[in-house]
């Protein structure tokens, strides 16, 4: 008679899998040659550096950050925003998802907001595109890509908002110009958020600007569609916030 096998207990299985990991890390860095090794090498490289030049960086680091920025941009490996921006940790509070969307109704982007508006007290916002996105070109085929097709949706949605300018453009004109687009609607969607309304009722300077990073140079475009009051939305978005 078979008797079904019993599942392992949680505690069981997580320590298999720990052990599995540690053996898994531990090869890697054992191996010169890994990616995992360069870069835990790479870290170490950095601290000494760091400390060199002051001792005292990582203790002044860990009391605390206040960042003038908030960046949303693209989880593209290309986007590297410290590296681009030649900013030190501390600077930039950053969020990134694929082809750097900000739905309305999404809980990531809006605590990140919340946080960085409401406590961090950020004076810029940039939502940050860059050329030849692959979410963007994504979005403009009709392969099915998994659950990005969901989360591209929208981009596909604003491409037929916009055929007319989009459709007699060459192909990778297409995508960075949906990408411009993309962007362009992501400061929109930032300039409406109420907590954004409520720093701008306190009398606080904050701007919204849209950029893209043009792969080819390495250099960032400003959109110029920046919002900085609320005199540049239109009255509907304009709640009255705190009354409740």
């Amino acid at each position: 008679m078979l008797h079904p096998t019993r599942p392992l207990s949680n505690k069981l299985r997580f320590g298999s899998i720990l052990t599995y990991s540690r053996k898994m890390l531990t090869s890697d860095i054992q191996d010169p040659n890994s990616a995992v090794c360069q870069v835990i090498q790479n870290n170490k490289d950095w601290v000494g550096e760091m400390q060199a030049k002051n001792p005292e960086y990582f203790t002044n680091l860990a009391k605390g950050q206040s960042p003038k920025l908030l960046w949303i941009g693209c989880s593209d490996s290309r986007m590297a925003v410290d590296v681009l921006t030649q900013t030190n940790p501390g600077d930039i509070f950053i969020h990134r998802n694929i082809a750097n969307r900000i739905p309305s109704e999404d809980l990531n982007v809006l605590s990140v907001i919340e946080y960085a508006v409401k406590h961090l007290k950020v004076e810029h916002v940039i939502v940050a595109g860059h050329t030849a996105c692959g979410g963007v070109k994504a979005a403009l085929s009709n392969d099915s890509v998994g659950i990005l097709d969901h989360w591209l949706r929208p981009i596909k949605d604003l491409y037929v908002a916009n055929e007319e300018e989009i459709k007699d453009l060459p192909e990778h004109e297409r995508v960075d110009r949906l990408g411009e687009l993309n962007v362009i609607q992501g400061v929109r969607t930032v300039s409406k958020l109420p907590v954004v309304h409520e720093a701008w009722k306190e009398g606080r300077e904050l701007r919204i600007h849209g950029w893209m990073l043009q792969l080819h140079s390495g250099l960032l475009k400003d959109l110029d569609v920046s919002v900085s009051g609320p005199k540049q939305v239109e009255g509907i978005y304009k709640l009255a916030t705190g009354a409740h």
